[in-house]
């Protein structure tokens, strides 16, 4: 099966190819991903959860990065293994490219199926494929998109103290809300037993 397309991401070049490369981001962004583990610059290991048709299935892979030309592409490939279900192998060509609304994200996949997933046919792996795809993509669009304030300048105005203030404001005021109400039960307590 193939598939290829183009997204415009709302971010420069550089910081989409950062967000292509980092196990968080890519987490956050792939469909039924439970989770990603970095096992060096090139390689990763990744656990999937996949409902096709009646059947979810779990898929346990590893991903390889190649032909690696910072900022501009890479070649991403991977087997997974879905148990009973059978495996998926397969790749893509990512390439990126500056506009002037941030970056255009093209691809190409490429994937083949076998086992139960085969004798499913196309007719119901190629449309979910194509959702998984945009979702990831609609997900990567707007993850990415953010990351462009991550700015080293943002970041140091964005001081974590003064932000622990803010929040310890609203907790100080009640805790002494409560305890002023504790205090107060407990003064009318005493006061009834004196007058008993």
């Amino acid at each position: 099966m193939k598939l290829d397309g183009e997204e415009v991401i709302p971010a420069p070049r550089d910081v989409v190819w950062q967000a292509l490369n980092d196990p968080a981001v890519l987490k956050r962004c792939i469909p039924g991903c439970k989770s990603i583990t970095k096992l060096s610059e090139t390689d990763m290991e990744a656990v999937v959860t996949v409902a096709l048709g009646p059947l979810k299935v779990n898929f346990t892979g590893k991903v390889k990065l190649s032909d690696l030309d910072p900022p501009n592409s890479y070649r991403i490939s991977g087997t997974g293994n879905g148990g009973f279900a059978g495996s998926a192998t397969g790749g893509a060509n990512v390439k990126l490219e500056s506009v002037p609304e941030g970056t255009i994200l093209s691809y190409a996949v490429d994937s083949q199926v076998t086992g139960k997933l085969a004798s499913m046919g196309a007719r119901l792996i190629e449309p979910v494929s194509r959702k998984l795809a945009g979702q990831f993509f609609e997900n990567f669009a707007r993850v990415a998109g953010a990351m462009k304030a991550d700015t080293p300048a943002a970041a140091a105005k964005a001081k974590k103290p003064a932000a622990r203030k803010i929040a310890k404001k609203p907790a100080k005021k009640a805790v002494k809300k409560v305890a002023k109400k504790v205090a107060k039960k407990a003064v009318k307590k005493v006061a009834k037993k004196k007058t008993q």
